[in-house]
């Protein structure tokens, strides 16, 4: 998604947890400014948050195991 609000164009994603850690140009002619330094707190919540999106996928896959061993 482009990072201007008001360009509208929300075509690609930077591939990044945070894309105002990074340069992006989504080739609308809008961009933001490189920003490579998170703070001690952003990076504390982006782990946080990236733990518990861990989480849920182990919880997914021993749901999904769970469902194969009753099928068979």
């Amino acid at each position: 998604m482009c990072h201007q609000v008001s360009c509208g164009c929300e075509q690609h994603s930077h591939g990044v947890q945070n894309p105002t850690w990074h340069h992006g140009n989504c080739g609308c002619g809008h961009s933001q400014a490189i920003r490579r330094f998170p703070t001690k707190q952003e990076i504390k919540e982006e782990l946080t948050e990236y733990l518990q999106q861990l989480k849920a996928e182990a919880k997914g896959v021993e749901e999904k195991l769970a469902n194969l061993e009753t099928e068979s």
